[in-house]
């Protein structure tokens, strides 16, 4: 997929992947998941703004992913030991068995 323009917000990017919204949030939120520069924070004028991600800040999070599900545990495994609460960890895991 190539997404080099641009900036996505997290679900725009989720969508473009056809990945979990919350996936993409956790895996967003560490920045030692992503490469420098891909993510950036857009004032919106609201208390939080918005964060973005750059079509390159996509294809490397698409990369993540597949890989992430080549490991022993995969999705799962990476959340558990993102300390990922149990209800969001569930909730992502049903839509992993609907891939």
């Amino acid at each position: 997929m190539s997404s080099r323009g641009g900036l996505y917000t997290i679900a725009a990017a989720a969508k473009r992947l056809g990945e979990n919204e919350e996936l993409v949030d956790i895996v967003l939120s560490n920045p030692d998941n992503v490469d420098y520069g891909v993510l950036t924070h857009i004032d919106d004028g609201s208390e939080d703004g918005i964060a973005a991600i750059t079509g390159r800040g996509i294809e490397s999070l698409e990369e993540l992913l597949a890989d992430v599900r080549t490991w022993p545990g995969g999705i799962r495994r990476f959340l558990i030991d993102d300390q990922c609460d149990p209800e969001t960890l569930e909730r992502i895991m049903a839509d992993e068995a609907k891939r």
